[in-house]
């Protein structure tokens, strides 16, 4: 089982060294690491050209661009994601690995995370249990798979695509609700991934409407076998993004959802 690690990255030249050690670091080694420069003005190129990995730079294009190239660009059957601003634990590989040669009908496995805000870690609430199985409902409410703790199969991309590169944020909750329409999730109760929580240059820390991206995904699936719940969550989501677009006063926003929201009100009210 040879396994190619992508790590995306974009001026993060205060975490990268510590992001590749941990991969260096792991009990049963990857067979390839690549890092997927989007565009840095830092020194980035400098730091990793240190280490013997594939180094690959592009005019900054986003986070689903940079990981697209990284999984193109490799060279092995199993993919394994990490963000340049997160951990791995020094068996997080070795774990993986053996799950899956346990549970060989299992194309894609994720673990448990640890969230770590200014050296503390946040206690994870109840909602935020990570699903297993077909899991394709579980994940419509919000994204509970981490991709710095995913390993996956090649084949996965073939048959549902590569992370969309129009959605500048939630591109992972997209792409996981691709894949548990289609593929049985493995899953592995240790906190082998160490989150790196809430630092300023996180583009989800920043931006305002989060739910912009998550009706985006959640659209694609709204002919589906599950299309009254995802109604219903589509429906829930306008609601929410509204509430705030009016705090805001972000006439466009009212004006784009308002109509969204009649026209699923209008669907969900045709079944």
């Amino acid at each position: 089982m040879k396994i190619s690690v992508i790590i995306p990255t974009f001026n993060r030249t205060d975490f990268i060294c510590k992001t590749i050690e941990s991969v260096l670091n792991q009990t049963v080694k990857a067979d390839e690491i690549i890092v997927v420069d989007d565009g840095s003005t830092d020194d980035t190129q400098k730091k990793v050209k240190q280490y013997d990995i594939t180094y690959i730079y592009q005019e900054n294009s986003g986070v689903s661009s940079a990981r697209n190239q990284g999984i193109k660009k490799s060279k092995n059957e199993w993919i394994a994601f990490l963000d340049s601003d997160d951990i791995w634990l020094c068996d997080k590989l070795k774990s993986q690995i053996k799950f899956h040669k346990q549970n060989q009908n299992i194309l894609i496995s994720h673990t448990n995370e640890r969230w770590i805000r200014d050296s503390k870690e946040l206690k994870q609430k109840s909602h935020h249990q990570k699903p297993s199985g077909f899991c394709f409902l579980d994940n419509i409410s919000f994204c509970k798979i981490g991709p710095s703790t995913v390993i996956m199969h090649k084949s996965i991309f073939d048959n549902i695509g590569y992370f969309d590169e129009d959605l500048r944020l939630c591109e992972d909750y997209d792409l996981w609700l691709r894949v548990t329409q289609n593929y049985k999730i493995g899953y592995i109760d240790k906190k082998l991934t160490h989150k790196i929580a809430g630092h300023d240059d996180q583009l989800s820390f920043s931006t305002f409407g989060l739910d912009r991206f998550r009706i985006a995904a959640l659209e694609k699936h709204i002919d589906s076998k599950y299309k009254t719940q995802i109604l219903n969550e589509l429906i829930k989501k306008c609601n929410i993004l509204l509430k705030g677009a009016h705090k805001h006063q972000n006439h466009e926003l009212i004006r784009v959802y308002t109509n969204k929201l009649a026209i699923f009100d209008k669907k969900l009210n045709s079944y």
